[in-house]
């Protein structure tokens, strides 16, 4: 069994929404955490830097109202996620906020900071650290991240290669914390698969566009409904960084997503030109073909429920 902080230890579910650039808002955060989930948006996501207060304002003080009236069934605790990259000017800014807010969750992307943990931990915060292999995932560690977030192939966004069966069972050789899994998950079966590989939770963010209350496009929201794994393109010509989108998108914006050609990693940047970027190019996972219908979050977590829960039966678990 994992050693998990308390704050991860009695989760409704097992499964924590990936925070999805552009898309994730207060109002799908919210949802999620009442529907059992761990919901989570990127602090980027409020634009101008004053919104920030606002919505973690907004996130706690609802959160804290539905658990009062629901004792018996509280919401799961919410995440933030911080970008940790040179060209994210804000993230001293935003940082400072989820202290003063005392964010129960911090997911950190794109290098490791120890600073960025220890102002979590000030308030008993806990972070979970996104990695694509095991070598990452020793160097989130030894700079005081609390879990690792495996970020196989498949997955929607800055996806990894690696085999989740090959990055799950190298982490757990040697670490014995939290970890949650992310790739092409979508279904309550692969919730419980992710399980029987070793990780403690499932990490999930396509399925949850073609919700209503995400912050995404009709069309967008319709193409997860409508495309399969064979419409996901594998590119970093976008941010910099390899990540999976959705082929249409690409073609909407004049380029053959067959013959993409490569950027120069030197040129990450998540500033003004990257939210552009993911609002005319789609990211997305391999895991959409399942989604049928743009739904509720609500509806959305409680399919997840249903087939978890009989996967398990089947096995007799």
């Amino acid at each position: 069994m994992s050693k998990l902080p308390a704050v991860l230890a009695n989760l409704p579910f097992p499964v924590i929404a990936s925070p999805l650039f552009i898309i994730s808002n207060p109002k799908l955060v919210i949802e999620q955490c009442k529907a059992g989930v761990v919901g989570s948006m990127p602090a980027l996501n409020a634009r101008p830097a004053a919104q920030l207060e606002d919505w973690l304002a907004e996130i706690t003080e609802t959160l804290a109202a539905y658990n009062a009236a629901n004792p018996d069934k509280p919401a799961a605790p919410f995440a933030i996620n911080q970008i940790v990259h040179k060209s994210n000017d804000r993230l001293e800014h935003d940082m400072a906020l989820c202290v003063k807010y005392k964010v129960p969750i911090i997911i950190t992307s794109l290098g490791a900071r120890e600073e960025i943990n220890q102002a979590a931990h000030s308030y008993g915060g806990v972070v979970m650290h996104d990695i694509i292999n095991n070598k990452f995932a020793h160097k989130a560690i030894e700079k005081g991240a609390d879990g690792l977030i495996a970020v196989a192939a498949g997955a929607g966004g800055h996806a990894g290669v690696k085999s989740p069966f090959a990055l799950i069972q190298e982490i757990r050789q040697w670490f014995d914390g939290p970890v949650a899994l992310s790739g092409s998950i979508a279904t309550g079966d692969a919730i419980l698969a992710s399980q029987a590989m070793g990780a403690d939770f499932a990490y999930m963010g396509s399925a949850f566009i073609a919700t209503h209350e995400a912050r995404a496009a009709d069309e967008y929201k319709q193409a997860i409904v409508d495309c399969n794994s064979d419409d996901v393109v594998y590119s970093n010509l976008f941010t910099g960084v390899h990540g999976n989108y959705l082929a249409p998108s690409i073609r909407a914006a004049g380029l053959d997503p067959d013959n993409l050609p490569e950027s120069d990693p030197s040129k990450m940047n998540f500033g003004g030109d990257a939210k552009k970027a993911w609002k005319d190019i789609w990211g997305c996972g391999q895991g959409i073909g399942v989604v049928s219908a743009v739904v509720s979050t609500a509806e959305l977590v409680a399919r997840l429920k249903r087939e978890y829960q009989a996967a398990r039966a089947r096995l007799a678990l």
